[in-house]
């Protein structure tokens, strides 16, 4: 395995990613760093979530001022995601070979200034390029800043801190609905993009400050070949989904290209199991913990990845509320999720990984198809009661996935296991995304999107199909044991503050 060091401070690298046996010497720079750097990455968090709530519900407004139809505005969504997808495997070993300080920077850089040329984005391809360079950015952020968490708190501490860094990171997605409602109500839509730009500059002081510089010694060379057929292989995957069901494609032509991509991912497969220094370490799959957390985790959030987009329309367009009004109904569910931080470090100690993701599973699931008895009247308190719950149980979701999926993966592999979970799970909200898109066009059929009874009908059938799908899923953490993940949750109520 290749040394991780730290740059920049008197930590010694034998005992990094295990704080809690670092000698008392450097107790102030321990204290120090696990102060501050939930707070910063935090910071970054919430940028990317509050960019993303916002523009989800700005999705109605966009589309009448550049003159085309919601549904055909999931390519301003899903190119960003797709991005994410092909970024993160990258920024792994960016890392570990030019810094995590250096890299989390260029990213939140990056991130910042994309957001400026989104707002001046004046059409829907320049919208997707500027979306498209904001992913890149937002590939780096998410990553490394898992990676700095997990190599500077031991594992006994490790879903506190993450639990940590979401609380605050919530406020985005609990503030944007609201922000760019209101924002796309009395101001031109381009103005939801500018407000990341006073949050970039602050996290890009806090991350000259506070930032830890974790490195390698000894970087492994760049797995071009593999960055390449996996690469390729995702994004005309992910492409293909996108424009599945428009009509400028036969049958024929989208069969080549969906069997095209897969035999590009099967030919990295191939060659990540010959490669010494592969783009993605498969061999990870074995460890069953992170088996589960992150292939369980992808089929699950696919039933996940299609709410955000879906919700607004069903709001805004089958409901016909206004957007600041739409955001306020979204709001509840963010409010839940921060709540759910703080109490599921006790239940996951209490009632152990595996039932809290059987369970929990089912009841995201049951959640998702009780969205399908909304309509124009339905009882404002049912439709907040929804989101209390779906906000509730997803938090609870992520925060067993994310912290699972580290509980037998050591140190050394902790680069590695997070550009892996990081990239499976932004392909899951993707090719969620395409997919609920995909369902609810199906469903529409030839009505036209205006027509508001036709498309709450077919977005009534999408909850319905979505629903059930995320209940399927739940059969994917039977394989679990028991006491999978207590070296986790163990000793959560002792240390339960990152900060």
């Amino acid at each position: 395995m290749n040394k991780i060091s730290h740059v920049n401070s008197t930590f010694d690298d034998r005992y990094i990613g295990n704080p809690v046996e670092k000698p008392v010497k450097n107790a102030v720079d321990i204290a120090t760093v696990k102060r501050y750097l939930p707070w910063l990455v935090a910071i970054a968090l919430f940028m990317e979530h509050l960019n993303a709530t916002i523009l989800n519900t700005a999705v109605p407004a966009i589309a009448a001022s550049l003159e085309v139809t919601p549904l055909s505005l999931k390519a301003v969504v899903s190119c960003y995601v797709l991005s994410l997808a092909v970024g993160i495997p990258v920024s792994g070993w960016m890392a570990d070979r030019f810094g995590t300080r250096r890299i989390f920077a260029a990213a939140v850089g990056i991130f910042t200034f994309a957001s400026i040329l989104c707002g001046l984005a004046q059409n829907v391809p320049m919208l997707v390029a500027a979306r498209i360079l904001q992913g890149i950015g937002a590939a780096m952020m998410l990553p490394v800043g898992r990676l700095a968490i997990v190599r500077t708190f031991p594992k006994s501490e490790l879903l506190a801190a993450m639990n940590f860094v979401i609380i605050p990171a919530l406020i985005g997605p609990l503030l944007g609905p609201t922000i760019g409602g209101l924002i796309v109500y009395w101001l031109p839509w381009q103005a939801i993009f500018f407000v990341n730009v006073p949050v970039g500059v602050i996290a890009l002081w806090l991350i000259h400050r506070h930032m830890p510089d974790y490195r390698s010694d000894d970087p492994p060379p760049l797995d071009i070949i593999g960055l390449v057929l996996f690469g390729c292989g995702i994004a005309l995957l992910s492409w293909v989904l996108e424009i599945f069901g428009e009509h400028y494609l036969d049958a024929t032509l989208i069969g080549i290209l969906i069997g095209l991509s897969l035999t590009l991912l099967a030919a990295y497969g191939l060659h990540a199991r010959q490669h010494i220094y592969p783009l993605l370490q498969l061999a990870l799959f074995k460890t069953r913990t992170f088996r589960v957390a992150v292939a369980g985790g992808f089929i699950t959030r696919l039933g996940l990845g299609g709410m955000p987009f879906l919700l607004p329309l069903l709001y805004q367009v089958g409901l016909g509320l206004p957007a600041w009004q739409s955001g306020l109904l979204l709001m509840p569910a963010a409010a839940a999720a921060m709540f759910m931080k703080v109490i599921s470090i006790r239940l996951l100690k209490q009632f152990g990984y595996r039932s809290v993701l059987i369970v929990n599973t089912l009841l995201i699931g049951t959640t998702i198809m009780l969205f399908a008895t909304v309509n124009s009247s339905t009882a404002i308190g049912w439709i907040i009661a929804l989101s209390l719950a779906q906000g509730l149980f997803n938090s609870l979701q992520y925060s067993s996935m994310n912290s699972m999926a580290y509980a037998d993966v050591s140190s050394e592999q902790a680069s590695m296991a997070s550009t892996i979970a990081s990239s499976l799970q932004q392909l899951s909200i993707s090719f969620g995304l395409a997919f609920a898109s995909i369902i609810a066009g199906l469903y529409l059929g030839d009505s036209p999107q205006s027509d508001r009874i036709a498309l709450t009908n077919a977005l009534h059938n999408a909850f319905l199909t979505l629903g059930g799908l995320t209940i399927i899923s739940s059969l994917s953490f039977w394989s679990l044991r028991k006491n999978d993940g207590d070296n986790v949750s163990r000793g959560m109520e002792e240390n339960g503050s990152a900060g």
